[in-house]
């Protein structure tokens, strides 16, 4: 089976976001298709390269990067969605530099694209799961 999945919640502030990589982890080992993880409302928070929990804690960004989701051209699979994205102040390069800010902090397992890479998701896949309000 071919999953997507939407991960609308920040790594710490709720439990969605390690439910969604649990899940995520359990298809994958048992054959199924993680086509693309879509990274939606605060959700992008999953994605921040400057992340830093303590050393006995869950580093949630690096789980969500050790799952190395690709598409056919090699492109990262775990996509932010560019609008909440720049709300929260996640930015990568292009995104920096078409902004005429110095720096990035989007971590490089993941990419910015639109809401059109959630609808191409929900269509391409099987099962669209959504984890999070």
């Amino acid at each position: 089976m071919k999953f997507a999945i939407q991960v609308n919640e920040g790594p710490y502030q709720h439990q969605a976001s390690d439910t969604a990589f649990q899940f995520a982890k359990a298809a994958i080992e048992n054959g199924h298709e993680i086509m693309r993880v879509f990274f939606y409302h605060d959700g992008v928070n999953n994605a921040s390269s400057f992340t830093l929990p303590p050393q006995d804690d869950r580093h949630v960004v690096n789980n969500w990067a050790s799952l190395d989701i690709k598409n056919a051209e090699g492109e990262p699979e775990l996509v932010v969605c560019v609008a909440a994205a720049l709300r929260r102040g996640m930015l990568d390069e292009s995104e920096a530099s078409k902004n005429s800010i110095e720096g990035n902090n989007l971590h490089p397992a993941f990419r910015i694209s639109g809401l059109g890479q959630l609808i191409e998701a929900g269509i391409q896949s099987d099962r669209l799961v959504v984890f999070g309000d």
